[in-house]
């Protein structure tokens, strides 16, 4: 089993952060540019994968009791993950997320997955910050 896990801070309330983490319409604007999330009837979704070229049945729920999102593959059961969001203070939050691939044949190499959660962290503090201007 390979895990991986990255962290970033947002200048934004958890709630905030987590209404955009947790809603199915927006998915698609902080994930990997290489992963294609259809929302089906939730948990249900299809998860397109460039690099491969293949669809893979998974599942996303959303706690918001906990502010956290947690998603894996229907089927083969060959990575989950999960993704929390903290409140750090001053109108602040960390945003935790974390991968876990069970297959180490089919896991991708290390440094491709931290670029990818490092990207879609950037995506989801981009996501943010236009909520935020918005709001503001």
């Amino acid at each position: 089993m390979s895990e991986y896990e990255r962290s970033r801070t947002m200048p934004a309330a958890p709630e905030l952060v987590f209404d955009e983490v947790s809603d199915p319409d927006t998915l698609n604007r902080w994930l990997p540019v290489d992963l294609h999330a259809h929302v089906e009837d939730l948990p249900a979704v299809t998860v397109h994968e460039d690099r491969t070229g293949h669809d893979v049945r998974a599942l996303f729920r959303a706690r918001p009791d906990q502010l956290r999102a947690e998603w894996g593959t229907r089927d083969e059961g060959s990575y989950a993950g999960w993704l929390q969001v903290s409140g750090i203070g001053s109108g602040a939050s960390e945003v935790i997320v974390h991968l876990s691939f069970f297959d180490e044949q089919h896991a991708p190499a290390r440094d491709a997955v931290h670029a990818s959660l490092d990207q879609s962290l950037e995506r989801l503090a981009e996501q943010v910050r236009m909520r935020v201007d918005r709001a503001g």
